[in-house]
């Protein structure tokens, strides 16, 4: 099978997901893997080293480039469907959706190339820009042979919209597998969650400032670090000012991510909405029990009890009570046990290409 990844994001989840699928599927005898990546990509030179056929596209790295580069796109979407042709591919997979994706994809299918998209969220995200959202899903599976979803929430949101097209699942593996698993601390010690990610209006950070209020007075040894790029401030006024809490608004490395996770004792995600997380299987991969809201893709990655905590209602006395209940140094324990064994199977990035691979061959 030959596969072309196309990816043309510049940083973030998009990039990580798009190494760890051209590292799994390089070591396959059956499969041959050629990748299509914005020149302003992060991973773009460790991408390169894997010695796969990579065309590395100018995209842009600012607004301004931004407007001034759909003048080029006619010419790139051009140039993509010329890459794929010769490489004789059998499917373009996009790994995740780019700006400039709806208006490339069709020509793929006008070329007679299978397009498949790997689609993350099925609906905009509440208080996230909904602008031509729609337009945007709809160019892209209307252009889709099959789409690959990594949670049944947007499989299910895929379904609505084209109950025909092909939908196949795929777990959300842990894109940060290459990192030190955490090391259990000493007892007595007080409990550390994190809280990481852009920082959006659908996670819920007011909900997780409520919480921290109810939670912290009897635990008051306990730490909070919320980071990520994005105004706190606005979406939580006064969380940064509650006890035990500490919070850095800026963009983070994947180093950082790994090392706040891995420094930790849980990861607490307080959304009010979500397709699925990228934090959860990063959390589980280090070996880090999750404690989440009942909504969405998280119910299906955080396996209540097993490996982390999903709070009994989207309430701050709710999500208070789980952050108690993880602070037991025994069930903590257990806990821990459990996302080191989820994560386990969320870092065997080798089954997850094997199951793309079927997939795709059917």
């Amino acid at each position: 099978m030959r596969l072309l990844l196309w990816y043309w994001g510049r940083r973030g989840a998009g990039g990580q997901l798009t190494q760890a699928l051209a590292q799994a599927l390089a070591r396959r005898e059956d499969v041959a893997v050629a990748l299509s990546l914005s020149a302003q990509a992060e991973l773009l030179e460790p991408i390169r080293a894997l010695d796969l056929p990579v065309d590395a596209v100018p995209t842009y790295a600012s607004a301004a480039g931004f407007a001034a580069g759909f003048l080029r796109v006619p010419g790139l979407a051009a140039r993509l469907r010329r890459q794929a042709l010769d490489f004789r591919a059998d499917a373009v997979v996009s790994v995740m959706t780019h700006l400039w994706t709806p208006l490339i994809a069709p020509g793929l299918k006008r070329a007679g190339l299978r397009y498949v998209p790997m689609v993350h969220d099925a609906e905009p995200h509440p208080g996230d820009p909904g602008f031509l959202w729609e337009w945007r899903l709809t160019r892209e599976l209307d252009a889709a042979e099959s789409a690959i979803a990594f949670s049944d929430a947007v499989a299910a949101g895929i379904r609505r919209r084209r109950p025909h097209l092909v939908v196949h699942r795929l777990p959300l593996g842990a894109l940060l597998s290459d990192a030190a698993p955490a090391v259990p601390r000493m007892a007595g010690q007080g409990v550390r969650f994190v809280n990481l990610g852009r920082l959006r209006a659908y996670k819920g950070l007011d909900l997780l400032r409520d919480a921290w209020a109810l939670f912290q007075p009897r635990f008051p040894g306990a730490r909070l670090l919320v980071a990520g790029e994005g105004d706190a401030d606005a979406l939580a006024p006064g969380l940064a000012q509650l006890p035990g809490v500490e919070v850095q608004a800026r963009w983070l490395s994947e180093t950082e991510i790994a090392t706040f996770i891995r420094d930790a004792d849980a990861v607490v995600l307080p959304y009010r909405e979500a397709s699925q997380s990228g934090v959860a299987p990063v959390a589980h991969g280090l070996g880090v029990p999750v404690v989440a809201t009942p909504v969405g893709g998280l119910s299906e990655q955080v396996r209540d009890g097993v490996d982390g905590l999903l709070a009994r209602a989207m309430t701050a006395e709710a999500l208070a009570e789980a952050m108690a209940t993880l602070c037991d140094p025994a069930r903590r324990a257990v806990l821990a046990e459990g996302a080191r064994e989820t994560g386990r199977r969320l870092n065997d990035w080798d089954g997850m290409a094997a199951r793309l691979v079927t997939m795709l061959a059917r």
